[in-house]
């Protein structure tokens, strides 16, 4: 997972600094082919031809140049303002270009479609400004984009020319800021062998190796992307026709063809950040309560329960998998937008969520989820997708339509309680067991407003290993309206392997909250 970690680097450089650079004045040097015609199902037929022949390794021009460009010189190179592209219904969208440097090093065909014709655009030195010093100044050839990002409408609140809302950089990840102008976790169009637990072990990065750009006329959806994505094993066809709302809208139909057999197919495979959280803060030294950019795993099964996972930094790699047939939905969430329970000053509060609705039947499967172990919060260790039951063998196809949503809250969230917070308690003082681990689960909102004074839910609570006692549960007034307490402990749960635990808020038998699930390690004994 590493191209997302200096991407997310270079969006973070890539704001408001090294204005005042040495830079080459000369006239643009942008330049477009002659106009040939494109569609959607043209883009459908190549990917599947693509399928047929055997990968060719993508070509890297003045590669000794390219891989010269580090990050901080990557993090100096911008493309000039008045070349940006604009897009939308009533061209209010800039799109602005990323150079290749060494963590971004094949360069991305861009095209421009009017009218069912598509123009390939070629950007020489020219059409950047090049500190005189960069290896980026000696380069001559004019295929040298690397990505590009869709700058916020200039005619909205916010200045177009610093403020960028959706980025694409690096094999097939993108990100948006969302509803609350901060980028975090990302989405990608594909993962093929993440974890993969069979020889030779290697994940594989597809990429999208061409996009073409087209302003829609419809007044609700802003830009309308398309991308060919290609890798040893897979080839895909991508629509994204993307809404710049309050949230940021992303309905996606793809078509997937597999080249070579894939052990772990990922679908609409989201990547994000988990350190630590108030659930089990490991021994780290930091000033900072709690440090992730999604704190939980939500899903929407075929039944409508909905259900709401916690995450780990795990002692070692964890995955998990939720079977269903169908699904609705799932996403990785940043439910706490308290500032104080971060104290950072990167906005780990304002990290967007982000939610996968499915559109139509995706048949039997399951979301995984993986977990891996990080010591630091540069590194993206989590990743959660939908893998089908139908084997990724050669000549297989996947036809793909869901919808991404990057906002503050999951968009469809039933009437039910949730859960706001979980903690692992030791107390050293009353000398626990070491074959025991308390437990706290809060929840608020939804049918617990409607529970009498005095009146309390019951509590089902269940554990995959060892035993539960000491259940109970209470209002918390003072944390906020509807807010309820749950404490149970684990006794006697073995040592040598993860204990799955499962709780749920019942009234009048009837389940009034949404199905917490967690994975114990036995490691985590000892953690405050």
């Amino acid at each position: 997972m590493t191209p997302l970690r200096n991407l997310k680097r270079l969006l973070a450089l890539s704001v408001g600094a090294f204005l005042l650079m040495d830079l080459r004045a000369a006239d643009s040097d942008l330049t477009y082919s002659d106009p040939v015609p494109f569609s959607f199902d043209t883009l459908v037929d190549n990917a599947r031809t693509l399928a047929k022949s055997e990968y060719q390794t993508p070509e890297i021009p003045e590669e000794d140049l390219v891989h010269a460009i580090d990050y901080l010189q990557h993090g100096r190179i911008r493309f000039k303002q008045e070349d940006d592209l604009w897009l939308g219904p009533n061209k209010q969208f800039a799109v602005s270009f990323f150079h290749v440097g060494r963590f971004f090093r094949v360069p991305v065909r861009m095209n421009v479609v009017e009218k069912g014709q598509a123009r390939e655009m070629f950007a020489g030195p020219n059409a950047f400004e090049i500190p005189s010093d960069s290896p980026a100044a000696q380069m001559k050839g004019q295929r040298r984009i690397a990505g590009f990002k869709i700058q916020e409408d200039k005619n909205g609140k916010l200045d177009w020319r610093s403020n960028d809302w959706l980025a694409f950089l690096g094999v097939s990840y993108f990100r948006s800021i969302g509803e609350l102008y901060q980028y975090g976790l990302s989405a990608r169009g594909i993962a093929v062998n993440t974890a993969n637990p069979n020889p030779p072990f290697n994940e594989e990065f597809p990429m999208f190796t061409s996009f073409w750009f087209e302003s829609p006329t419809d007044p609700s959806t802003s830009v309308t992307i398309y991308a060919l994505m290609e890798g040893p094993s897979v080839t895909g066809a991508f629509r994204f026709d993307v809404s710049r709302q309050k949230a940021v809208i992303m309905n996606v139909q793809a078509k997937i063809f597999v080249r070579k057999s894939i052990a772990r197919l990922g679908l609409a495979p989201l990547t994000s950040m988990f350190w630590y959280s108030e659930t089990a803060r490991l021994p780290i030294t930091d000033w900072r309560p709690e440090v992730h950019d999604s704190d939980g795993l939500a899903i929407e099964k075929s039944n409508g329960e909905f259900i709401w996972r916690p995450l780990n930094n795990p002692p070692r790699l964890a995955i998990s998998a939720f079977i269903d047939e169908n699904p609705k939905g799932f996403g990785l969430l940043q439910r706490d937008r308290n500032f104080h329970n971060y104290l950072e000053d990167g906005a780990y509060e304002r990290r967007p969520s982000l939610w996968v609705d499915i559109d139509g039947n995706w048949g039997k499967g399951a979301v995984q989820l993986l977990e891996l172990p990080t010591d630091a919060e540069d590194e993206d260790n989590i990743v959660a997708f939908w893998v089908p039951e139908q084997p990724a063998e050669p000549g297989a196809e996947f036809d793909l339509k869901y919808r991404l949503t990057w906002a503050a809250e999951e968009p469809n969230h039933p009437n039910l309680a949730r859960c706001v917070a979980t903690r692992l308690v030791r107390e050293p003082q009353k000398r626990w067991p070491e074959n025991q681990q308390r437990f706290i689960v809060e929840f608020q909102g939804g049918p617990l407003a409607d529970l009498k004074a005095g009146e309390l839910p019951q509590v089902d609570v269940w554990s995959s290993k060892g035993k539960i006692f000491g259940t109970s549960i209470l209002p918390l007034p003072a944390a906020g309206k509807n807010w309820y307490r749950v404490q149970f402990t684990l006794e006697d749960f073995p040592k040598d392997q993860p204990t799955e635990l499962r709780l749920t808020l019942q009234k009048d038998g009837k389940q009034i909250s949404e199905t917490w699930l967690y994975q114990f390690f036995p490691e985590f004994v000892g953690s405050k």
